[in-house]
């Protein structure tokens, strides 16, 4: 049964000026189901991806070799290494998980974290971790799952939080009343933690080394970013999974029974992403230095991000398929 929504009204940021993204190709790499929100690239080149079913999948650098690592038994979504060589799994359904491929299959899947406060997670979307194994990851709503994340964006009461799990298990909220806050990435030193805000059109930053800091926008996203991450060339990448929405934005400030009305629509009638692909990185002061968009038939509405190596990696919940492109020079 859909859940109904209680709408608070917000006023959207002005819609950036036109824009004039690079146009980039992508290769894609068919996969054996849905749904590969994020990806997660090996030294090998090998990509990492969690399906809607719950299987974690390991993609030949080629794409011609695909295997199953595990099942989750939930909905994985963020993925990252952990510094024993295990990986971090954000499942929004089950918490945060770990994968051991040491171990044989019925026992790779280990839960680190289901609730915190005795509140089991509605949402764990998206992390990174330092080299001493502390996480940072964000739980994006607390009224709504993965199921029906539209409707969280439609509500606009923002519930999500931002969290830090520190190797003995000590969990801290670091951020709280977030517009669902999403991908997560640390600055090259560590002290800087950077996430976006899916529901706010923006990035954000918090100073770790300053206790009572407060977050920081220091970017507009030109649409709803999802995952993000920082690349081995230093920027933070950003998947926008949809431009912004003129019938979103023009709804947000309105009489919320609007989007009441909105959500009550069958699914065909709802507001959807855009059929294209854009990505864009900045640095870790908010400077836009790549701003790409790209069209396939066969991709759109990247929700995950990977640079590493001079290769880009995209997943997205809409399709059946991993993107792929070069590192654009600077």
């Amino acid at each position: 049964m859909k859940s109904s929504i209680a709408p608070l009204r917000w006023t959207p940021p002005p819609a950036p000026p036109v824009r004039h993204p690079k146009g980039i190709d992508v290769e894609v790499v068919a996969l054996p189901g849905a749904g590969p929100e994020d990806t997660l690239i090996d030294d090998d080149g090998s990509v990492l991806t969690g399906l809607y079913d719950g299987r974690i999948l390991r993609v030949s650098a080629d794409g011609k070799t695909i295997s199953t690592l595990a099942d989750t038994g939930g909905r994985p979504l963020g993925l990252e290494w952990m510094p024993d060589g295990k990986v971090l799994i954000c499942d929004a359904n089950r918490g945060l998980l770990t994968l051991d491929p040491s171990l044989d299959a019925d026992n790779r899947i280990t839960t680190l974290l289901s609730e915190i406060d005795g509140r089991p997670m509605r949402f764990c979307n998206n992390a990174d971790v330092t080299e001493d194994g502390t996480i940072y990851f964000t739980d994006s709503s607390t009224r709504f799952g993965i199921d029906e994340w539209m409707a969280d964006l439609l509500e606009h009461s923002t519930t999500g939080s931002v969290y830090r799990r520190t190797p003995d298990g000590e969990v801290t909220r670091l951020a709280t009343g977030r517009g669902f806050p999403n991908g997560v990435a640390l600055s090259s030193d560590r002290r800087t933690l950077f996430w976006a805000e899916t529901a706010m059109y923006g990035l954000y930053k918090l100073d770790l080394t300053t206790e009572g800091a407060e977050p920081v926008r220091i970017a507009e996203i030109p649409g709803l970013p999802d995952n993000i991450a920082r690349g081995s060339d230093g920027l933070i990448w950003v998947a926008l999974g949809s431009p912004r929405n003129a019938v979103l934005d023009l709804l947000l400030p309105k009489h919320p029974v609007l989007r009441k009305v909105v959500w009550s629509l069958p699914d065909a009638l709802k507001p959807k992403a855009a059929d294209i692909i854009e990505i864009q990185a900045y640095d870790e002061t908010g400077e836009l230095i790549h701003d790409l968009r790209a069209k396939h038939p066969n991709f759109h509405m990247p929700t995950g991000v990977r640079e590493r190596d001079g290769r880009v990696w995209l997943g997205s919940i809409g399709t059946s398929s991993l993107a792929t492109f070069p590192t654009p020079a600077r």
